[in-house]
């Protein structure tokens, strides 16, 4: 769906694509990057990519003992403009909050999936 501001990744002026290879992974592992791709590719979340960048993915074992995959953008990470605006001090919002009456609490399952990413940053 369309949102009022779309995530984009402002890259360093001149920086080239990072392409890395992908980790060695185990059969297991090779299966479980089929099994959940198929599955973001089938939901909508994820599409093919012709981007010149790439990114190696690995595996973190989830408390059920499911596998988490993730990626690495490391590489990405280290050509892009930094954000530097200072975060707020936990103390300080805290701070704020005396005296409230009512406090809002909410849980974005998989938020990450949920940020729409500007068109020419796909």
């Amino acid at each position: 769906p369309m949102r009022p501001v779309d995530h984009t990744i402002p890259l360093v002026p001149g920086a080239q694509p990072v392409s890395r290879p992908m980790y060695r992974l185990s059969p297991l592992e090779l299966d479980e990057v089929k099994r959940q791709v198929t599955d973001l590719l089938a939901k909508g979340m994820i599409r093919p990519s012709t981007s010149p960048y790439s990114a190696p993915i690995l595996f973190v074992g989830k408390k059920d003992g499911t596998l988490r995959m993730c990626i690495d953008y490391r590489g990405l990470n280290a050509t892009t403009i930094k954000n530097r605006y200072p975060l707020p001090r936990v103390d300080d919002l805290l701070n704020k909050l005396k005296g409230s009456a009512y406090f809002s609490s909410i849980d974005l399952q998989q938020g990450y999936n949920q940020i729409r990413i500007e068109a020419s940053d796909i």
